[in-house]
């Protein structure tokens, strides 16, 4: 079979084809696509050349369909069809009917903190709506948000990739968690070399002992014992509640959490830096609606944690 070679073809042909076959008159198919009849009647005879065949023949008041217009017509008509749609819903987007899905870059952290509200108001507004989450190698976001393995990633992006766009969504900062009765809530003031002396637990990714409270304690000259170390930030809240281990963690950790009961809350009496949870995504989506509206929607939510 002759392969047909569309750049040589004016796509537009198809249209004029359509609303002849519809309108059976080339005055009526001029007006439908608001041209001239002029140019409606060169449409014709360029569709002829190209399907060699009259394709509309004159019979008393209307362009009557040839068979081989007969023939292509329902072809030409869902081409047409699937065309529309595919740029109809490209360009449009409505929350309230879609079953789209989406796929997040998260911690436990960040899943945490924001996955339960944005769910909530899904569930009113967007109820056919999925969610993926997913772990991810901040070496590798930059790759992933590329192929579409994730539409967007949220965490601490300190060297953002090429050809992605970040926005802050809401500032952190860290608290020490102690069980209630600990007895470092005794103490009238919680200094430095107080804090230092009690074991202490540390979430870390990098299987290492050393994380920003050490740092803190460093201006001090003072080390502390991390007796436990935990990739896994979510078990810290429940070891700490039945333990005498301190630990610092984020403070919105802490809001929505079933043990927060069993826990008491201090001031770190060392500084430690706050830091900023932003959204990152690909410039390859910036303009895409479902995209837009999934970032709005975590605007949105953000503001109220």
């Amino acid at each position: 079979m002759r392969l047909i070679d569309l750049s040589a073809i004016d796509l537009n042909l198809l249209v004029a084809f359509e609303a002849l076959f519809e309108e059976r008159s080339v005055t009526a198919a001029a007006t439908r696509l608001y041209l001239g009849q002029p140019a409606m009647s060169a449409a014709l005879a360029r569709l002829r050349i190209l399907f060699q065949d009259e394709l509309f023949i004159r019979i008393g008041r209307q362009m009557q369909p040839t068979a081989k217009a007969l023939e292509v017509a329902q072809g030409i008509k869902a081409a047409l069809q699937q065309i529309r749609q595919t740029l109809e819903t490209s360009q449009t987007f409505d929350s309230t009917t879609s079953k789209s899905t989406f796929t997040i870059g998260s911690s436990d952290y960040t899943s945490y903190v924001v996955m339960p509200k944005l769910l909530e108001v899904c569930r009113r507004i967007a109820p056919s709506i999925n969610f993926r989450l997913i772990s991810f190698a901040k070496n590798f976001v930059g790759e992933l948000l590329e192929r579409r393995e994730i539409d967007l990633a949220l965490g601490v992006f300190q060297d953002p990739p090429r050809q992605t766009i970040q926005m802050p969504l809401f500032p952190e900062h860290f608290v020490g968690i102690c069980r209630l009765g600990h007895p470092i809530l005794l103490e009238d003031v919680i200094t430095p070399e107080i804090f230092a002396n009690f074991l202490h637990a540390l979430f870390t990714l990098r299987q290492d002992e050393v994380g920003e409270i050490d740092n803190a304690l460093a201006q001090y000259n003072l080390q502390r014992r991390v007796a436990l170390t935990t990739p896994h930030l979510l078990v810290l809240p429940a070891i700490i509640s039945s333990t005498d281990l301190i630990a610092a963690v984020p403070s919105r950790l802490l809001a929505p959490l079933a043990y927060q009961d069993a826990l008491e809350i201090f001031e770190l009496p060392v500084q430690t830096q706050p830091w900023m949870i932003s959204m990152l995504w690909s410039k390859l989506t910036e303009q895409d609606q479902a995209h837009c509206w999934l970032r709005q929607m975590l605007i949105s939510v953000c503001e109220e944690i």
